[in-house]
């Protein structure tokens, strides 16, 4: 559906780095014409130099889609090249972090339809999974496209409002770090047990996406999968009797740390 909306009118991706990239090879490999797409970038990359698209060349019109995809930071510089689109016939859809709708509104105009969206590093895998809310100008239609073209890195949630987006944020926007992390220390705690450090992080990486992929498949709830895996008075119990503590365990340590990544997030949101 993406692609017969986009074609003949175009999609325009400013900033081709590393999940503006993983966007374009997925709407590529899921066949989107590369003649309907223009990416502006200052440094493209040899790989996008071969994948047939417009690179820094004349913008349509009034493109179906215009994907944000650059920093935060590069934003006042980046933004302008598109000032021109924001009539209201081009979906803005943005997937630059703490950038909130208002921003965006601001840059185009009241008329423009935008989206925001926060997907998550494994979308360069297209394993990520995003969530989308966008503002009053956009629609069911609008929404849909923006999943559609999403979808090619990965899972799509929509938003109730954009105040949730700093919760996600914390949970998804940051939790892949929290679970490279375990393998960290998933990896050390082998360690101090006299295991070698190559098996013990081939141990640690297997275990927790062994885990993840068996959690996401089977749709089980993760307490029926952990209590599954669970024996009474074994080996798993002894280890769940200490990360479980009510106290020192995991569940208040992770409820304190995806508190300080929201509440980070607000901070940068609100400058």
């Amino acid at each position: 559906m993406a692609n017969e909306r986009i074609s003949g009118r175009g999609l325009v991706l400013l900033g081709c780095g590393k999940m503006g990239g993983a966007m374009l090879q997925g709407w590529l490999n899921t066949g989107l014409d590369p003649a309907d797409v223009w990416v502006i970038d200052p440094a493209p990359s040899d790989w996008l130099r071969g994948t047939g698209v417009t690179i820094n060349g004349q913008l349509p019109a009034d493109p179906a889609v215009a994907v944000v995809a650059v920093k935060p930071q590069m934003m006042g510089d980046a933004l302008p090249q598109l000032a021109a689109l924001g009539g209201g016939a081009t979906l803005f859809v943005s997937i630059a972090a703490g950038t909130p709708i208002a921003a965006f509104q601001e840059a185009f105009g009241p008329q423009a339809p935008i989206i925001r969206a926060m997907p998550n590093t494994p979308a360069a895998i297209s394993q990520g999974i995003t969530a989308i809310i966008g503002n009053d100008r956009v629609g069911e239609a609008g929404l849909t496209l923006a999943e559609d073209l999403l979808s090619a890195v990965g899972q799509v949630v929509r938003l109730e409002n954009e105040g949730q987006m700093d919760a996600v944020t914390g949970v998804s926007g940051s939790g892949p770090a929290y679970v490279f992390h375990m393998i960290e220390a998933l990896t050390a705690a082998g360690q101090a047990q006299g295991l070698g450090a190559d098996l013990a992080l081939q141990l640690a990486r297997a275990t927790v996406a062994g885990a993840g992929a068996l959690a996401v498949q089977s749709g089980t709830d993760p307490a029926e999968l952990r209590r599954n895996v669970t024996s009474p008075n074994g080996t798993t119990q002894a280890g769940l009797e200490v990360l479980m503590q009510a106290e020192g365990g995991l569940p208040p340590l992770m409820a304190r740390t995806v508190d300080a990544a929201t509440r980070r997030s607000k901070e940068l949101a609100n400058g």
